[in-house]
């Protein structure tokens, strides 16, 4: 399964690092990544595969929102399928 991650908020040495790690730790393999600062702000977009994992999606979510805390940033992390559905025109 494919999943988005998106990440937002202030930038600071150490996001893309802190994400990369937690998703390597887990065994989630990153796809595709794009990343850029928009008025100060970071932003980045993820698409990762949890086909290897070993973990769920419910759980990267809630210890993804907790990596976020402490960096500082807003983390969101949906099904690609759902996440495509909602930006359909």
């Amino acid at each position: 399964m494919k999943a988005i991650i998106t990440v937002v908020g202030g930038d600071k040495v150490g996001i893309i690092a802190k994400v990369s790690a937690y998703l390597a730790s887990r065994s989630i393999n990153i796809v595709d990544i794009t990343q850029t600062i928009l008025s100060g702000n970071f932003v980045m977009m993820m698409m990762v595969d949890f086909d290897n994992a070993n973990i769920d999606i419910d759980t990267a979510r809630k210890e993804l929102t907790e990596e976020a805390k402490s960096l500082g940033v807003e983390v969101n992390l949906m099904n690609e399928k759902v996440f495509t559905e909602m930006h359909r025109i």
